[in-house]
C-alpha cells in the first residue's frame, strides 16, 4: 500500500493547496490526519484505500477519541478523509467513498472571548510617538473598523483601500473578495500611517502594512504587538487578532441585530458560523436583563 498511496495523497495535497488556494497550515493538517489514516490501514493490513470499508473508518474514529483526542480533531480526520476520498472518486481511483455519511459527534462549541467597549478604546489608545507606533494603531484600528481576519490585514495593498470613499478591498478564504467599509477613526489611522510609511517601506513594496526590515509585515510581528499593547494597556488575558474580529462582530450585532450584515461583513459563507455571535448577544441580554429587571432575581435555592 506504501508507494501506492504516498502518490495519491501527495496528489492530493498538491489539489487542495494550489487548485483548492487551501492555506499550508490546512494542508499540513490534512496531510498529519491522512498518515495517520494509513498507518491505521497498515496495521490492519488493508493493501489499497479500496478496501478500506466505512466500519474501518468508525472504528478509525472511535480509536483516535480513546487516545484522547479531541473531539474536534476526530472531526477534522473524518472530514479529512472525506475530501480525501471525494477526490479520488473524482479521480476514477476509487469506486466508492467510505468516508460518506460517516460523521464524528458535535463537539460543544466555544463561545469566542470578546472585548468589550471599554476594553477596546483603552487598546486603541496607542500614543504615535514613533513610526511604529503610528503603524501600529492603523493596524488594530483598521483590523476593528472593519472585522478583519490576521491573513487579510497581511495581505492588503497600498492600492486595496480607497481613504476618499472609506472602503476597502479584502481577500478572504478560498480567494474570495469582498469590500468592506473603513471606518473614520480607521481612515485617519490609515492616513497618518501612509504619511510616515516611506521611513519603514522599501522602495518597490506594494504591502500596506510593512515589518523593521522594509518588507510586508508577519502575521506573527502583528500577533506579538497587538499583545504589546494589550499589556500596556493593562487588558486581562491573552489578547490576540482575532479577538478584535470577535469583539467587531459581537458590537456590531449588539447595536444593529442585522446577522446577515455582520455574515456578508465577516466574510462567512454560511451564516451558521456567524450564528455564534448570537449567543454572544443573548448572554449580554441576559446579564442586563438579570440586574435591570425587578423580578429576575433568582433565589439562591433556585439556583442551587
Amino acid at each position: 500500500m506504501q508507494a501506492e498511496s504516498d502518490r495519491q495523497v501527495s496528489a492530493f495535497l498538491r489539489h487542495i493547496r494550489f487548485e483548492r488556494q487551501l492555506s499550508r497550515h490546512t494542508v499540513d493538517a490534512y496531510r498529519r490526519d491522512l498518515n495517520a489514516l494509513k498507518d491505521y490501514c497498515i496495521k490492519r493490513k488493508l493493501p489499497s484505500w479500496a478496501a478500506l470499508a466505512a466500519s474501518d473508518l468508525r472504528r478509525f474514529a472511535a480509536g483516535a477519541h480513546r487516545s484522547g483526542l479531541a473531539p474536534r480533531t476526530v472531526q477534522r480526520r473524518l472530514a479529512g478523509a472525506r475530501s480525501f476520498f471525494n477526490f479520488l472518486e473524482r479521480e476514477g481511483q476509487l469506486a466508492a467513498n467510505p468516508a460518506r455519511g460517516i460523521r464524528a459527534p458535535r463537539p460543544p462549541r466555544d463561545l469566542p472571548r470578546t472585548l468589550d467597549l471599554d476594553q477596546v478604546t483603552r487598546l486603541l489608545d496607542i500614543p504615535e510617538d514613533d513610526t511604529v507606533a503610528c503603524r501600529d494603531r492603523a493596524i488594530l484600528e483598521l483590523m476593528y473598523s472593519s472585522g478583519l481576519r490576521l491573513e487579510e490585514l497581511t495581505a492588503l495593498e497600498v492600492g486595496g483601500i480607497d481613504l476618499r470613499q472609506g472602503l476597502m478591498r479584502v481577500t478572504g478564504k478560498g480567494r474570495k473578495t469582498r469590500i468592506l467599509p473603513v471606518g473614520g477613526k480607521a481612515i485617519e489611522a490609515v492616513q497618518r500611517w501612509l504619511r510616515r510609511r516611506g521611513e519603514l517601506a522599501a522602495p518597490e513594496e506594494t504591502a500596506l502594512f510593512v515589518g523593521a526590515r522594509g518588507r510586508r509585515i508577519a502575521a506573527s510581528t502583528v500577533q506579538a504587538r497587538i499583545a504589546y499593547w494589550a499589556r500596556r494597556a493593562g487588558l486581562p488575558g491573552h489578547v490576540h487578532p482575532h479577538m478584535l474580529r470577535h469583539s467587531f462582530a459581537t458590537h456590531l450585532l449588539e447595536s444593529s441585530g442585522d446577522l446577515r450584515a455582520v455574515q456578508e461583513l465577516l466574510g462567512h459563507a454560511d451564516i451558521s458560523t456567524t450564528q455564534v455571535y448570537t449567543h454572544l448577544d443573548f448572554q449580554h441580554l441576559a446579564k442586563v436583563y438579570d440586574r435591570a429587571h425587578p423580578r429576575a432575581r433568582r433565589s439562591k435555592d433556585f439556583e442551587s
